[in-house]
């Protein structure tokens, strides 16, 4: 056997020492045990002869299915490869061929373990759920309604970079340029997670295109996202504190969409909350989703008051991170997008903007655990 050889078999054991102990110990905080006993469960439902007749529910099982048996599969591939890996550098003796596919093999292995270690992260009880995003403008005028229509291009492209359905919900324009406010549904595996780094102030530094004198104006927009909640979850919605008007969806320059009142505006009169969904040409449709954004934030303002009553310190610290700055995109005199939780950034302004933001929201995830176990 050559030196080299014996080198990189002795090099390729310890990596798949690495890697093996590191999959074992994503067994139980991914709950593959779980999620197995649970896919048999939705096996065990969709045999039922009546399993199609409610539509909804059946998409949602097989939704479920589809993501549960994403994350077994992705466990066992590599569980089972990283095994095989051990046999063939076992039987290898020196042959090269076999060492070099081994160390391919590994980088691949590397790779999806990390990303089941990212995913690790995911430990908040609505973390697997779709989101929803809402943008509305802050201070610096037309500016700022530009700005909040750049970041809802910003995230639309951030879905469709990471396999994210993206769904329009509701956008108001303002009178001269840009965005007053809109509402997008992220749908997919973790979406929330995700997203929930988002939530908070953007500040926007550049030379305003609406200034004829060609100075630099600083703008504000706001994020909030919230987790879309699912049937399990009960959320009381008594008849008579509901108001609900109907109105024409209206675009951009007073053009409207159609000439029915398929736009919906839902009022819950206890806690003030208000929802409105424009984009669909069915009011039906509007409805339908209106009430999944009404039940998603009713069920986050439960929480929050449950939390309020638990622990005012936490709470109170709630309350600052959703009205608190937490990145600035300069784009002059100088470009970086710099996130001031986490300390990560960027100088390529452009790139983020288009959606790159993933490196953004896993600095933030890393941030937020490391704050946790400095707090435990």
């Amino acid at each position: 056997m050559a030196t080299d050889d014996g080198n990189l078999e002795i090099e390729l054991g310890r990596k798949l020492s690495d890697l093996t102990g590191r999959i074992q110990a994503l067994e139980k905080p991914l709950q593959i045990g779980e999620k197995e006993r649970r896919l048999e469960d939705l096996d065990q439902m969709a045999q039922d002869p009546d399993f199609w007749s409610d539509q909804d529910r059946a998409s949602a099982v097989q939704q479920e299915r589809s993501h549960l048996v994403k994350t077994i599969t992705a466990f066992r591939d590599v569980s089972n490869g990283l095994s095989d890996s051990t046999e063939f550098v076992q039987m290898a003796e020196g042959d090269t061929d076999t060492l070099a596919m081994v160390q391919s093999e590994l980088e691949t292995y590397q790779a999806a373990i990390e990303k089941m270690e990212f995913q690790r992260m995911f430990t908040g009880e609505q973390d697997g759920n779709n989101a929803i995003l809402e943008l509305s403008v802050g201070q610096g005028g037309v500016d700022a309604a530009d700005f909040t229509e750049m970041l809802l291009r910003m995230y639309v492209r951030y879905g469709e970079k990471n396999g994210f359905d993206v769904e329009l919900i509701d956008k108001q324009h303002a009178d001269e340029a840009g965005l007053k406010s809109a509402t997008l549904m992220v749908k997919g595996p973790y979406a929330y997670g995700n997203l929930k780094s988002e939530t908070g102030v953007h500040r926007l530094v550049r030379i305003s295109p609406f200034d004829s004198n060609a100075r630099r104006h600083t703008s504000f927009s706001a994020v909030f996202v919230i987790p879309e909640v699912d049937d399990s979850i009960e959320i009381d919605i008594k008849k008579d504190d509901l108001r609900i008007d109907t109105m024409r969806a209206g675009g951009a320059g007073g053009q409207h969409v159609n000439k029915t009142e398929s736009a919906v505006r839902f009022t819950h009169i206890p806690t003030g909350i208000v929802v409105t969904c424009a984009q669909e040409r069915s009011q039906l449709k509007n409805r339908n989703l209106a009430m999944k954004l009404l039940k998603a934030k009713l069920y986050e303002h439960e929480m929050r008051q449950k939390l309020a009553e638990k622990d005012k310190n936490e709470a109170q610290k709630l309350e600052a991170s959703f009205g608190s700055q937490i990145r600035n995109y300069v784009q002059a005199p100088y470009r970086l997008v710099k996130d001031l939780r986490s300390g990560h950034e960027s100088s390529a302004v452009d790139a983020v903007l288009d959606g790159d933001l993933q490196p953004f929201v896993e600095a933030y995830l890393y941030h937020l655990e490391a704050e946790q176990n400095e707090n435990e």
